[in-house]
């Protein structure tokens, strides 16, 4: 549904994305992260048919971005981080102008338009102008726009930016049921935790190069290994007790009177071996369970590592992603309360 080959963007001197692949499936969503300045919006405009590539080539739904661009903006839904409203318009109007450039008719454009402001809560407000509209309002009223010829591919720059947490909430559940519908999603964002409950696939964009791409898993694997696992005990037992015990299973990274850490390559094989041999000793386990990784840490391991490359290789790194010079912990750190 969205393919991208070496897709690249130049203004004068400047080299604003390069060489960028992606491809995004019927139902899928790629979340695009990456600092300001990365890229992130240039892509998104290259890929809407707005911006024409400096080189490499894109396809939406088949079509080519540069000699089928026409084509290509009708199969597209697109919500740009700044959206430029038109103020003086009530929100029907403004839907009914747009549905109308694209092609809906009266009936379809009405029904359209009454059907998402609805689902977004903005129906009794429809015959408001959207001067009048809170910024909240007018970016729920802009993914409208976006939604009204139900496009089967959606490019969505920052859609809850300045959002009370219940609109946000509206459009992330929102988003999640594009998605069922089979629709592909490229979504940019800086809200992580948005990012980690909506995404299928993550890819992280820097100085306008993907550095990195894969699911939270996969990246988590790659980054930091083996998945992390905490057992825990419902009584105190001897620091010096377990390394024997486990010798020769795992190797313990953290642990202390009530809980130990260690990495499983293998866990469905591992697992059980290390409660047999407490089980087989008498040790009151509690619970076994892996220990989860946040986008958050993966991510700003990652920006972090290519900056200290940056630096190394005497570029400039962007300031985001070198600030405080050391990654993130990677999990945080045992706990006697249990």
């Amino acid at each position: 549904m969205i393919e991208a080959f070496q897709l690249s963007k130049q203004f004068g001197a400047f080299q604003a994305v390069r060489a960028i692949d992606l491809n995004i499936q019927p139902g899928e969503l790629l979340a695009l992260l990456g600092p300001n300045g990365a890229g992130k919006t240039t892509t998104v405009r290259m890929l809407g048919a707005i911006l024409k590539p400096s080189g490499g080539h894109a396809r939406i739904c088949g079509l080519d971005v540069v000699t089928d661009a026409q084509a290509v903006r009708g199969k597209v839904g697109l919500l740009t981080e700044y959206p430029g409203l038109y103020g003086r318009m009530a929100a029907m109007e403004y839907l009914d102008f747009f549905g109308s450039l694209l092609g809906l008719s009266a009936q379809a454009r009405h029904a359209r338009a009454e059907l998402l402001l609805r689902q977004f809560g903005l129906w009794d407000a429809r015959g408001r102008k959207l001067d009048g509209y809170s910024k909240g309002m007018k970016q729920k009223i802009a993914l409208v726009r976006a939604l009204i010829h139900d496009p089967p591919v959606l490019f969505l720059d920052e859609p809850t930016t300045a959002m009370d947490p219940q609109s946000a909430r509206t459009v992330r559940d929102a988003i999640g049921e594009l998605r069922a519908a089979d629709r592909s999603i490229l979504l940019t964002t800086h809200n992580l935790s948005e990012a980690e409950v909506l995404a299928d696939r993550i890819a992280i964009i820097r100085s306008g190069q993907i550095i990195a791409q894969g699911t939270i898993a996969e990246l988590t694997r790659q980054l930091l290994g083996a998945p992390l696992y905490e057992l825990r005990l419902s009584a105190p037992f001897p620091a010096s007790s377990a390394a024997p015990l486990l010798d020769g299973l795992v190797a313990i990274e953290e642990q202390n009177e009530h809980a130990l850490r260690y990495r499983c390559p293998e866990p469905n094989l591992i697992n059980p071996q290390v409660l047999a041999r407490l089980a087989s000793t008498g040790l009151p386990v509690m619970a076994l369970a892996e220990v989860p990784q946040r986008l958050e840490d993966v991510y700003l391991r990652i920006v972090s590592e290519q900056g200290t490359g940056d630096r190394e290789q005497g570029t400039v790194a962007h300031p985001e992603m070198v600030a405080g010079g050391q990654p993130e912990p990677q999990f945080s750190p045992l706990s006697t309360d249990h």
